[in-house]
């Protein structure tokens, strides 16, 4: 396989972990949503506070979807370990998420319902970048099998003569 063909692979496979990862978390929108306007129409509890209520069942759901269809072929040997980081990392993603909350709600005195729809929603988008970087690359890890494939694939290429240093040519002067 070329190096050209090894990226388009590589690119292929990030396309379809980031449609995956989309679609569980646009699932995840929907229901972070719908608890937080639930709350905020039949209660009297504060907006940030039910925002955050509303990332709290958001994380749970995402969690399964994640480790059921997004990144159900990753390394499942340490639950415990993979589970404990998902939520601290959750954790960080709901302090950026209910911070522009916090900040649009208490700071500006931006607190009607489609405001605070607008950043509830601004505030998911930031911390889904973090969420997704942090999610990939400590929580569900990719197997060590997967990296010797893709390692032993790029060692086995056959080598072009420009590539290989040994390869006999004029001798600089």
């Amino acid at each position: 396989m070329s190096e050209r063909g090894a990226l388009r692979a590589r690119l292929d496979l990030l396309a379809r972990e980031v449609a995956k990862f989309g679609a569980v978390g646009a699932l995840g929108l929907v229901v972070n949503i719908a608890v937080s306007n639930l709350i905020w129409r039949t209660t009297d509890i504060p907006v940030v506070r039910a925002g955050l209520m509303g990332t709290v069942v958001a994380i749970l759901f995402n969690y399964v979807g994640f480790r059921y269809w997004t990144y159900r072929d990753r390394d499942k040997s340490g639950r415990t370990r993979e589970l404990t980081l998902f939520l601290l990392f959750s954790a960080a993603g709901a302090v950026i998420e209910t911070g522009v909350l916090y900040l649009a709600t208490y700071g500006f005195g931006w607190n009607s319902p489609v405001q605070s729809n607008v950043f509830k929603v601004v505030g998911i988008s930031v911390a889904t970048l973090f969420r997704f970087w942090s999610y990939r690359t400590w929580v569900f890890k990719t197997l060590p099998a997967q990296e010797a494939v893709l390692s032993t694939e790029r060692f086995l290429e056959p080598r072009r003569p420009a590539d290989d240093v040994t390869a006999p040519g004029p001798v600089p002067r």
